[in-house]
């Protein structure tokens, strides 16, 4: 499989990306070391993980993925063989270290947890999942509102997270750091910061990026071009939505719908869903592998993060590696990307 280099750091990985998040909760163990056999096998050597994880996060499952990876590590003593990335919760979640925000004494704490259930002594990408300040991404976009943060707190927060990350990569522990949902204006502080101070610079930035969400298209692809910053696309099937599991109302069980967790779902992106689906099918394409490489196929794409609860699942997204969309295809997609810009 074709692999790209995240950022500056030199550190090559396959374009496609094991994501993991469904292991403890929809997925077993078991079920969790046979994707990462197959995706190996596959060409993968990109696995992406978190201290939250699995999904929906909650006390009783938190950390068990990471947990999952390491006993994989223990059992075949591949470690090696992955490149391996994981992350610090932001703000909010009271049984991961009291819900506390991100800065040196929690980076430090979380980080020694992440390497403790992972079993490993380094982690290959360490990215901050969320920003302590307020931000657009998952459903905030229609009611984000930045005005009245205390302004000289944010900045000086964001030296110190970025100082105790240099620290650790210094120290070892971290080859590489990257943040997640973030903004253009967090992404440009945390560089120039890196630049200003002489400490390590996020390669990264791993946001949302589908069909039916592509803000990313705009000034954050701008970033990517000028700043050699590389996205890891996550959720490039909406949750799933797109496969159209969940048309007409359908919530089959198993799937995130089931758990409550599909907050992605509403009118105006089942519309947008049907018609992505007519065009594949107009063209006997997967949908699914058509809205993969997609993904794959734009300038800033390092690589793509799949998710699969089953093995049928995990093969028909890790074979759209090899699809080349059409120019028909992309022609199609940008008609329907002008008809319903803005879904999710």
């Amino acid at each position: 499989m074709q692999q790209r280099t995240l950022g500056r750091t030199g550190i090559s990985v396959s374009k496609i990306c094991l994501g993991t998040m469904t292991w403890g909760e929809q997925n077993t163990e078991a079920e969790g070391h046979a994707q990462m056999n197959y995706a190996l096998d596959q060409g993968i050597n990109f696995i992406d993980t978190a201290e939250l994880y699995s999904t929906p996060g909650r006390a009783e499952t938190q950390g068990s993925t990471e947990t999952i990876i390491g006993n994989w590590f223990k059992a075949n003593g591949r470690r090696e063989d992955w490149v391996l990335a994981s992350k610090i919760c932001g703000p909010g979640n009271e049984w991961i270290r009291g819900g506390r925000p991100m800065d040196a004494r929690e980076i430090v704490a979380a980080l020694d947890g992440n390497l403790k259930r992972l079993g490993t002594d380094y982690i290959d990408l360490y990215q901050l999942h969320w920003p302590n300040r307020r931000h657009y991404n998952f459903s905030n976009s229609w009611t984000f509102d930045p005005y009245g943060q205390d302004r000289e707190k944010v900045r000086d927060n964001l030296l110190e997270v970025l100082q105790a990350l240099d620290a650790e990569v210094k120290a070892g522990k971290i080859r590489a750091i990257g943040v997640s949902n973030e903004t253009s204006w967090g992404v440009m502080q945390y560089l120039s910061l890196a630049e200003r101070h002489g400490l390590a610079r996020m390669a990264t930035i791993q946001n949302e990026y589908s069909l039916l969400r592509r803000q990313f298209d705009l000034d954050l692809a701008e970033v990517c071009a000028f700043e050699d910053v590389g996205l890891l696309g996550y959720s490039p099937l909406a949750a799933g939505l797109l496969s159209g599991k969940y048309n007409n109302g359908a919530v089959p069980a198993g799937t995130r719908g089931a758990l409550g967790a599909m907050w992605r779902l509403n009118p105006h992106s089942e519309t947008a869903t049907k018609a992505y689906i007519a065009l594949a099918e107009e063209h006997g394409l997967d949908v699914c592998q058509m809205g993969i490489a997609f993904c794959l196929s734009r300038p800033f794409m390092a690589s793509v993060i799949i998710g699969a609860t089953n093995m049928d699942q995990l093969r028909t997204d890790i074979a759209a590696h090899q699809l080349v969309l059409p120019d028909a295809v992309l022609k199609g997609i940008e008609e329907i990307n002008r008809l319903y810009p803005r879904t999710i």
